[in-house]
């Protein structure tokens, strides 16, 4: 008789050999634009940012530039956010002050109203002026005459571009005299004004008369917090593809030579086989 022995394999050994197959193709592919995903929303940031400091250097140059006259009314139509919001510019007219209009405004002076008044050019068109902000107590135009200048008037200040959409997450109202945005096309129905400019001007600040508003209020502020969001992207990135790694490292490349391993060596411990004699 001999006095070889033969190994079976048992169930702990396919089970090792089971456990170190590879991970799912499907959770690895999910993991994987899951990390591409992040990655293009940080580079998408990237580029947000580069666009919003242009855009601050452009305003910036445009709002410190020499004023220049205000453009004729057949650019009207063309004129854009990009291409001319809060350039700096010059024109001449009379103030219609029975036709002014009052829109709730927060500044740096408190609470109070902007008032926008319609400024009559020579050339018969209407440019909607906000010259500047009033407290509540003086709301009422009786209260400030006296800042109310009469006959043609010089006014500079930066160009605006109409506010529809109302603000203070109220609608404007104009049936009740309830107005909380420069809705220009609104506020020129409401006032019976033909030929108006579709954007307002922001007068600049001025040694006024007394009780005139108080202009030069213009707040010029563009968040920019794209480099933060930037490098959240990239950290979520980062970190995913870490724990990817971690997970599925030894599926992906130390289990299968492990599992080769059980395959070729005969089991010793207490997981081996049954150990058989021959007969």
């Amino acid at each position: 008789m001999s006095d070889s022995l033969a190994i079976s394999g048992d169930s702990g050994t396919r089970g090792r050999i089971a456990a170190a197959r590879s991970p799912s193709p499907w959770l690895i592919a999910v993991a994987l634009t899951a990390i591409a995903v992040l990655i293009a929303l940080g580079i998408w940031q990237v580029e947000r940012r580069a666009w919003k400091l242009a855009l601050i250097d452009r305003v910036e140059q445009r709002v410190h530039a020499k004023a220049i006259p205000l453009p004729a009314a057949s650019f009207w139509p063309a004129i854009s956010a990009a291409g001319e919001e809060y350039r700096h510019v010059a024109m001449r007219g009379r103030f219609l002050h029975d036709r002014e209009t009052l829109v709730k405004a927060v500044t740096e002076e408190g609470g109070g109203y902007w008032v926008l008044t319609p400024l009559l050019r020579d050339d018969g068109t209407t440019v909607l002026v906000n010259r500047g902000f009033v407290p509540p107590e003086r709301r009422d135009a009786s209260t400030r005459q006296d800042g109310n200048p009469d006959g043609e008037v010089a006014v500079t200040g930066l160009l605006r571009i109409t506010e529809p959409k109302g603000g203070f997450l109220r609608t404007n109202e104009p049936a009740h005299e309830r107005w909380y945005s420069r809705d220009v096309a609104a506020i020129a129905a409401a006032r019976g004004l033909h030929d108006v400019a579709p954007f307002f001007i922001d007068a600049d600040a001025a040694a006024n008369a007394r009780n005139a508003p108080v202009g030069g209020l213009t707040v010029i502020r563009f968040p920019n917090n794209h480099l933060i969001y930037a490098l959240t992207w990239f950290a979520l990135a980062f970190m995913l593809a870490g724990k990817l790694l971690v997970t599925f490292g030894g599926g992906l490349f130390r289990r299968p030579r492990f599992a080769r391993a059980a395959r070729a060596a005969p089991g010793t411990g207490s997981d081996a086989g049954t150990i058989v004699k021959p007969t």
